[in-house]
């Protein structure tokens, strides 16, 4: 096999992968997000019981980052427009995590920080996928 063959292969295996966790990713947040912007509160809460006792605008702010941020993992590489969006919305969603980890810890809420650290990792790699190993390029660059 020739040099540029594993090369191709590399780079089409680091494509897939990249997918891969934008989509798995990008649904996720695009769902949680959608809920705690659009679910009313008292709803919210049945699942949520942390949300009662923040501000609401607290709750909102966290569901259109993380709506936004899951959008922004997947459009801009599906349309090929602004496709460098894609890997600052991911780092975006690493911050979420980290912010999510901290409020958690002071909460005593320990159960939950994994996720949030899993979740920061694969965002991660998305970041990094899209800078380094399989960088998108718009439709109109040539």
């Amino acid at each position: 096999m020739k040099t540029t063959e594993l090369t191709v292969k590399k780079n089409n295996a680091a494509n897939i992968t990249a997918w891969v966790l934008q989509i798995l990713l990008g649904g996720m947040f695009i769902m949680t997000g959608a809920m705690k912007t659009f679910t009313p509160i008292e709803q919210l809460a049945e699942s949520l019981p942390w949300v009662t006792q923040v501000p609401l605008a607290l709750v909102k702010f966290i569901g259109t980052a993380e709506l936004l941020g899951g959008l922004g993992l997947i459009l801009p590489s599906l349309l090929k427009i602004k496709t460098k969006l894609t890997p600052v919305a991911a780092i975006g969603i690493v911050l979420i995590m980290i912010f999510a980890s901290i409020f958690h810890i002071s909460r005593g809420e320990n159960s939950v920080i994994g996720m949030n650290l899993i979740l920061a990792v694969l965002a991660g790699v998305v970041a990094w996928l899209r800078l380094k190993k399989a960088p998108l390029r718009d439709k109109n660059v040539k």
